[in-house]
This record gives C-alpha cells, sequence and structure tokens, in this order.
C-alpha cells in the first residue's frame, strides 16, 4: 500500500510538470512509530508540542530537486528524497473519527507526505488548493474518495 501510494504521488508530480523522480535512483524513509515520539520531532523540528500524523523532512530542498535527479541519472548518488513519519496512533485514531478505513486515510497521508518531499506544501491558500487538488486527483486514481470533501448532516 505505501509504495503503491509513493509511487501514484511521484507519477502525479512529474505528470503536472514535476521532476520524473521515478526515473532516477531515489530514496525515502518512511517510519511508522508511536504518538509521543512523533510529539517530540513536531516540537522539536516545527515548535508544536502535540503529535500529528504525518510529518516530512525533505532531503533536497525544492529548488534542487531537478539537480538532484540528473545528477543521480548521470550516475551519482541516489537522490536523496528525504524520510516521512507516520504516528500509528494519530493516524489510526482519526480514521475511526472520520469513518474512513485505516488503509484508505494511511494512503491518503503518504500521498500528502510524499507530495511534501517532492516540493509541495500548503502554507498559504494558493499552495494548499494546488496540493488538495493533486492528492484529490492521485486518490481517485487509486479508488479513494475525496478525504477533503465534507459530508453535510441534514435534520
Amino acid at each position: 500500500m505505501a509504495m503503491r501510494a509513493v509511487t501514484a504521488a511521484l507519477k502525479a508530480e512529474a505528470d503536472d510538470g514535476g521532476v520524473d523522480i521515478l526515473a532516477v535512483p531515489a530514496e525515502l524513509s518512511m517510519v511508522f512509530t508511536d504518538d509521543e515520539d512523533q510529539r517530540s520531532l513536531n516540537r522539536d523540528y516545527r515548535d508544536k508540542d502535540k503529535s500529528t500524523n504525518v510529518l516530512s523532512f525533505p532531503g533536497v530542498e525544492p529548488d534542487e530537486i531537478e539537480d538532484a535527479a540528473e545528477f543521480a541519472a548521470a550516475g551519482g548518488p541516489p537522490l536523496m528524497l528525504g524520510d516521512m513519519t507516520l504516528a500509528w496512533g494519530v493516524v489510526s485514531r482519526e480514521a475511526e473519527e472520520q469513518g474512513k478505513t485505516l488503509a484508505d486515510h494511511l494512503t491518503h497521508l503518504v500521498v500528502h507526505g510524499t507530495l511534501h518531499l517532492a516540493g509541495h506544501d500548503h502554507i498559504d491558500d494558493e499552495e494548499a488548493e494546488v496540493m488538495e487538488s493533486l492528492e484529490r486527483d492521485i486518490l481517485a486514481h487509486l479508488g479513494i474518495a475525496d478525504p477533503y470533501e465534507v459530508e453535510l448532516i441534514h435534520d
């Protein structure tokens, strides 16, 4: 599941005009951790003293990905895309609270984290819209419903 999600995200990134990371030797690490370890990472690296579902630590600055990919393609070391950590407790609780299967929610978070490693962000509204649209397209291709769709409750 995780490899499928990473591959789909990187393929979509290339199809969207980004670097074709799948065409070069590349590495990323993915760690499933507990909520307390994730909280420590979030506190130490983002100054947020709480656990969170996924954190991404890019190995290459977004404006350096293309050069790093070219170097890897030319026989240099693999493109070190970065590291992703997922807090198993947070992820499983969120899936239950949101009425999603654990597999679908986890797939979404792996896609989300991979897009961060590929240089996307959601700091401002415009960036968020681009990233969420890409996520929706990727997940639809994987047969997963729009994770951002709000279900209206009628009385």
